[in-house]
């Protein structure tokens, strides 16, 4: 079988380099990229390298204690699709393996061998958690003062893009450094929200706004961290730019887009480009219904975007808005013309925009008219304070 002489061929192949290979193959499938037998080459990577998921693989790795203190902010997207509050799983293998052969290699070694024995000990946690601490600021020191060089950081480009091509990778270890500097400070935030927000009112948006300011005083750089953990936790995604729409001084998408959790908005819709990679692998995979499901959650989400926000289609997150609903409206006729137009597809059926109906058309009326009601109060409490 042909998948047997490429097995044979990586057999050849160095172990890191197998290693990145699996990262590679993972990271061109979630951009939906097709590479024949890529899955059945990817299952035996997994298996050989000790990473099909199972935890005692992963715990007997001195990378996976290294990275634990990001495992909240980490997520399974693309890596070359960015976004400041959160880290592609797909960049750790090769900003470690970096790590490991070109930043720090005597320190690296000395770090894995001191970890080996500690591991899967229970009685020895602590020991592993302060070698693992003291490695880890070891790790931001260096990062801070080679990225802080442009000479040195164009080199640290160079290097990462021999382990990988993902394009953000570079960004990843930058925010890596943020998030590794800013460790405590995340996990206490992250330990102070709830489990699941069964509702984000006013209440709610005003009791985060005032935990998102005590972790800024001290983690500025980190708070799009912050802002995300809090998004993890919403029931309705779209909701969280209640925080960068409450802060701001009206609802215009300027005034927005000024408040310090404006990077809500962009997470928002970073949301959505996800609902697109993942809706283009539900059709792929024939499963329909689980492509409804996305497509009317990102139905929602533009709504809410544009509803919510005052002269939206005009800002630069309405640019992209527009760019990404344009390439899932492709997806989506690609997929009904499948069919014959007597057939009909679930995709294209207009009930998938609830707005569009009565109901949705009255309660965008209501939302506005609230609208005016509280601008008008707020424009007249500034000129009484004003005056």
């Amino acid at each position: 079988m042909q998948v047997d002489k490429i097995w044979d061929f990586l057999q050849r192949l160095s172990p890191l380099t197998r290693s990145c290979l699996l990262t590679e193959l993972e990271r061109l499938e979630l951009c939906g990229v097709d590479v024949p037998l890529s899955a059945d080459i990817q299952a035996k990577l997994r298996a050989e390298l000790g990473k099909d998921g199972s935890s005692q693989n992963r715990e007997n790795q001195p990378s996976f204690h290294f990275f634990a203190a990001l495992e909240p902010l980490l997520n399974d997207g693309a890596p070359d699709h960015p976004n400041s509050g959160r880290i592609p799983r797909g960049s750790l293998v090769p900003i470690w393996e970096w790590m490991n052969r070109d930043l720090l290699p005597t320190m690296a070694r000395d770090f894995n061998t001191q970890l080996r024995p500690l591991m899967g000990i229970t009685d020895r946690q602590k020991e592993l958690k302060q070698a693992v601490s003291v490695f880890q600021t070891k790790v931001v020191k260096y990062l801070e003062n080679t990225l802080s060089d442009p000479t040195a950081a164009q080199m640290t480009r160079a290097k990462l893009a021999t382990y990988t091509a993902a394009r953000s990778t570079y960004g990843d270890l930058v925010k890596i450094m943020v998030a590794l500097r800013a460790r405590d400070a995340i996990a206490k935030f992250n330990k102070a929200l709830p489990e699941k927000f069964a509702k984000f009112d006013d209440g709610e948006v005003t009791k985060m706004t005032a935990l998102l300011k005590s972790f800024a005083k001290d983690n500025a750089e980190a708070l799009p961290f912050a802002i995300a953990l809090i998004g993890r936790r919403l029931k309705t995604p779209w909701h969280l730019i209640r925080l960068a729409t409450k802060a701001a001084a009206s609802k215009s998408a300027a005034d927005v887009a000024a408040t310090p959790y404006a990077i809500a908005v962009s997470m928002v819709l970073d949301r959505i480009d996800d609902g697109r990679s993942a809706l283009r692998f539900a059709l792929k995979q024939n499963r329909v219904l689980i492509a409804r499901d996305l497509l009317t959650e990102i139905y929602d989400t533009e709504y809410a975007l544009k509803v919510r926000i005052d002269q939206f289609d005009q800002s630069e997150w309405g640019v992209r808005l527009q760019a990404s609903m344009d390439a899932i409206a492709e997806l989506v006729a690609a997929e009904v013309a499948r069919f014959p137009a007597q057939v009909g597809h679930v995709l294209g059926s207009r009930r998938l925009r609830s707005h569009d109906s009565l109901a949705g058309k009255l309660t965008y009326l209501a939302f506005k008219s609230r609208d005016a009601v509280m601008d008008g109060a707020a424009y007249c409490k500034r000129l009484i304070n004003a005056a």
